[in-house]
């Protein structure tokens, strides 16, 4: 009786994508959600509606398909399109100025939802209902509740692949609270292909996998880097690792199938590995389905640094674009071009600090050649050309390069200067000296 009922509500609610998207007016703000969890056939319909409606803004995040009412409309006649994160494709689209940047910190994203921004329409993919009525935000929980309590009508797109992910809070939403559901064929989930590691990026990860220990809870960013240290720790001795992480990528499977991520020895959510998104490859998505050893929590919990002090050995891995003598982080831009966004890094880099026994690690390669071929440092003597400072001093701890590891912890300008150039290239470290005198955090005694 109970599915009955729910299926003749639900199908009183079904539109094609072209009926749902009439909905969409003038000046309205429009939310796509995340990643996998971005509407393909809603975005189609919308971008159809080019040269009909005007002045339309939609957030995005992390897209991982063309956005079609970007590249239906690359004038901009109807649409404006931005993003709380950059993808690789929408970082091109920044460069073309088809594409805005939203700064935020993750951990504070749903209260800007809540508490101070406009949603007219929300159109977000989910997986299929269940027989309660209830359609799970699959691999994008995220802000996604948040999102769906601030809009004033939402969309559901039903994406027959996505598959139904369990969640400790905010997971799903109920078809009694949704205005409109559309279906149709889509193609496979969008693929976020793993990095071919470095040489570099090994030497990295061999100078973080000494400081971690058995028990320890890991936190892996995005790319290369932090997927060779999951593969250093899958061929370690290291056991009974957790997983508490904002992006959950196929690093975590590798740990899984190689024994050594059990959640056993986490002080909250015992057996359970915790994640805010998931992107990867189908491999990962066929691990997270269903998977009881797996649990989806909003963003604001994820990324909470209360949340992560109550965890013992909390070991955050994330990358960066470029270092100052002064220990500043630069991670989401490379002078003013907009390269990623400031994601959880700060919310991780906190949160490891305040945990027992917790360490976060920023880290880079210590230079890189330009388009002509000439070796650059990215450790600079100041930031002066526009470049976004993502971690504070203040809040950056370890910082690695593939020359070592320093601890920036209650270090005064001349340590964290000398720190600084021990991780650079050789081919740098005397200019970096001479900068370092000129802005006066040299000690004349200072070796390297």
């Amino acid at each position: 009786m109970a599915l009955n009922r729910f299926y003749q509500e639900y199908q009183s609610k079904l539109k094609t994508p072209e009926e749902a998207v009439k909905v969409v007016k003038d000046g309205d703000w429009v939310d796509y959600s995340c990643g996998v969890g971005a509407p393909t056939l809603l975005d189609d319909a919308l971008a159809k509606r080019k040269g009909e409606v005007k002045d339309v803004k939609v957030r995005g995040n992390l897209a991982v398909r063309p956005v079609q009412i970007v590249e239906q409309d690359r004038g901009q006649e109807s649409f404006t399109y931005q993003t709380w994160h950059c993808s690789g494709y929408e970082r091109k689209l920044c460069d073309e100025g088809l594409c805005f940047y939203i700064p935020m910190l993750f951990r504070n994203l749903a209260a800007y939802y809540r508490r101070h921004l406009t949603v007219d329409v929300a159109m977000i993919s989910v997986a299929p209902m269940d027989d309660r009525g209830y359609f799970s935000f699959s691999m994008v929980n995220c802000s996604t509740r948040a999102i769906l309590d601030t809009a004033k009508t939402i969309i559901l797109e039903v994406d027959e692949n996505l598959p139904n992910v369990y969640g400790g809070m905010e997971d799903c939403v109920h078809i009694s609270e949704v205005d409109a559901v559309v279906e149709g064929k889509h193609a496979p989930l969008a693929q976020l292909p793993v990095a071919k590691a470095t040489e570099i990026d090994e030497m990295i990860a061999k100078q973080i996998v000494p400081y971690l220990t058995d028990g320890a809870t890991i936190q892996l960013g995005i790319g290369g880097m932090p997927n060779s240290v999951g593969k250093l720790i899958a061929e370690s001795d290291l056991k009974h690792l957790g997983m508490h992480t904002e992006l959950l990528s196929d690093g975590y499977v590798d740990l899984y199938e190689s024994g050594k991520l059990d959640n056993s020895r986490k002080t909250i959510h015992r057996d359970k590995g915790v994640f805010g998104i998931a992107l990867g490859t189908q491999r990962m998505y066929d691990w997270v389905a269903e998977n009881r050893g797996l649990l989806s929590f909003p963003m604001d919990y994820v990324n909470s640094p209360e949340v992560m002090s109550k965890m013992e050995n909390m070991i955050s891995i994330n990358s960066c674009i470029g270092m100052d003598l002064y220990g500043q982080v630069s991670s989401e831009s490379s002078g003013t071009r907009h390269i990623s966004g400031t994601g959880g890094q700060v919310d991780f880099a906190t949160g490891a600090f305040m945990s027992r026994g917790g360490k976060g690690f920023i880290c880079m390669s210590s230079s890189f050649k330009d388009k002509q071929g000439n070796l650059q440092s990215r450790i600079k003597p100041k930031f002066t050309d526009g470049d976004i400072i993502t971690t504070p001093r203040t809040q950056a701890f370890y910082l690695v390069t593939e020359y070592g590891c320093v601890n920036m912890a209650g270090r005064s300008t001349w340590e964290r200067a000398e720190n600084m150039i021990s991780l650079a290239h050789p081919d740098f470290r005397d200019e970096l000296i001479k900068a370092a005198e000129e802005q006066r955090i040299w000690r004349r005694s200072n070796r390297i």
